[in-house]
């Protein structure tokens, strides 16, 4: 194969990707070696199809036309993206879990993950990442993100502080399809979990 053709691979791969969007290396694995990976990484990230986010990790240029400059990709991008790269699951935890799903309004300087992989902590400009270690993530792997996050955040709620201001924000939140996978998905969850599950799944109390 060409370069031309394989550096139009690459575009091709960047192009179809939403604005924002963070990359790893082994997103391109099907098309070319890990030395030919790094090589057309960088070329992309000096010419500006690419901007480098940390280690490995090279995010598709976000523009606000209401802000007037390039955005920089998402915290929670970020973390998936460093999972994907470690080949580890994750879900957000504790007060990141309840800001993704609206039901805390303040922006935490720490994001948490509980993950199956080793403790890691990384510094994302003045924001923390934090993985933090379990045993206990299989439970939640054969559910779907939207799933996982909802248990973790009713978890954090407590069992006690749930009102339905709550459930109706995380209804508002998920989609009609995630709302009928909370059930089936769950059902393996803590008995109050899956009490709380119904009733997001049916509209409140």
């Amino acid at each position: 194969m060409t370069s031309d053709r394989l550096l139009e691979q690459f575009k091709e791969i960047i192009s179809n990707a939403a604005p924002g969007n963070v990359f790893i290396p082994s997103d391109f694995a099907k098309i070319a070696s890990a030395a030919t990976i790094s090589v057309y990484l960088n070329r992309l990230k000096n010419s500006g199809e690419l901007v480098s986010c940390g280690r490995g990790l090279f995010m598709k240029p976000r523009f606000s036309t209401l802000l007037n400059e390039s955005v920089p990709p998402s915290t929670n991008d970020i973390a998936r993206a460093i999972a994907r790269k470690h080949g580890w699951t994750i879900i957000p935890h504790g007060d990141t879990a309840l800001n993704m799903l609206g039901l805390s309004t303040q922006v935490p300087n720490s994001f948490s993950y509980i993950s199956d992989g080793p403790y890691k902590q990384y510094s994302i400009g003045k924001t923390e990442l934090q993985f933090l270690h379990t045993n206990r993530i299989s439970e939640l792997k054969n559910t779907s993100y939207e799933t996982a996050l909802t248990i973790q955040a009713l978890k954090s709620l407590g069992k006690d502080s749930i009102t339905d201001k709550d459930i109706q924000i995380i209804r508002r939140k998920l989609s009609t399809e995630s709302k009928e996978k909370l059930l089936t998905e769950g059902q393996y969850a803590t008995a109050w979990v899956c009490e709380y599950l119904k009733l997001i799944r049916t509209g409140g109390k």
